[in-house]
């Protein structure tokens, strides 16, 4: 076993024997607390490898929280194929798992998109991951790579291997060398769907969504969904909202009014040099990494988290 996997699962059956995670009595409680509090959560999460028998629910928050009663996305469909295996994160709400394969089904008969290459969706149980993402982790975001699925299955280690190719230049260009309007179709089918809240692509394909979609007949609500982030080139991050029976779940906040479509100061701020100023400068010291801990979240994720 790896010393890091080792590690993982000697923490979480420490922790998960603490009595602030068993539910004992109050005079070890303190104790307990302390010795979770002393473990960052995505490590606790990150060995976990099968869901919550659970009622499915969506916990918290997209960048805080958790998942119980998780399925799985089956790792090959008919118009899809499931990436890097290894992490075992093809996990979802079943209402996100209901809308891959909707979409993938749609885009290829509608859009002639050949289907799709599903990247990260959530862990078994949801929560902070070891390695990539903020959010993600209550089981109702999916990323979905921009290169369309090879008229093959592929093997384990192509998934692993593959290397995504970016469709855009740099912070201010699209390439045209790559993308097509097929991509944009694509996109647009996503945010067609009304339980999807929010899609997240690098500017440059905001841009593009932008000169494309309003010169298109119909409505053009869908591009208020689609807004500009740091690191999306090479794929789009779905999410939805808050499904019906996770009363403890926050819905992402709906597109403010005053842009519309979003092409317009929204696009504009991020073809300025202001967003590009908070990153770190090249060569610049690293700042320290602030560990998500168990307490900042909900506390139904402890329980979510012992459960065998």
């Amino acid at each position: 076993m790896p010393r890091a996997v080792f590690r993982a699962a000697m923490v979480l059956a420490v922790v998960l024997t603490t009595p602030a995670l068993a539910g004992s009595g109050n005079n070890d409680r303190q104790k307990g607390l302390t010795t979770a509090k002393a473990v960052p959560a995505k490590e606790l999460f990150g060995s976990v490898k099968e869901p919550a028998p659970l009622s499915a629910r969506a916990i918290g928050f997209y960048s805080h929280g958790c998942l119980a009663g998780a399925e799985a996305l089956p790792v090959n469909g008919p118009q899809w194929q499931v990436m890097r295996l290894s992490r075992n994160r093809n996990w979802a709400h079943p209402e996100l798992i209901k809308l891959m394969e909707r979409l993938a089904s749609d885009a290829k008969e509608k859009d002639g998109w050949p289907g799709l290459l599903v990247g990260d969706l959530s862990q078994p149980r949801g929560g902070p991951m070891l390695t990539g993402h903020a959010s993600h982790q209550i089981g109702l975001d999916a990323d979905i790579w921009l290169n369309p699925m090879p008229p093959r299955m592929l093997t384990r280690q192509e998934r692993e291997e593959m290397e995504p190719r970016s469709v855009v230049k740099n912070r201010k260009e699209i390439d045209r060398s790559v993308w097509t309007e097929a991509h944009a179709r694509l996109i647009r089918r996503a945010a067609s769907y009304p339980e999807v809240v929010r899609i997240f692509v690098n500017p440059p394909i905001k841009k593009a969504l932008c000169d494309w979609g309003i010169a298109q007949t119909g409505s053009h609500a869908w591009l208020a969904k689609v807004r500009p982030y740091y690191n999306h080139t090479y794929h789009f991050h779905v999410r939805i909202r808050c499904p019906k029976g996770s009363g403890d779940c926050k819905n992402q906040p709906e597109p403010g009014p005053a842009d519309g479509t979003g092409c317009g100061t929204e696009l504009a701020y991020w073809y300025s040099e202001r967003p590009w100023a908070r990153l770190p400068k090249p060569g610049a010291p690293k700042p320290p990494v602030r560990e998500l801990m168990m307490s900042a979240l909900p506390n139904e994720c402890r329980a979510i988290l012992s459960i065998k």
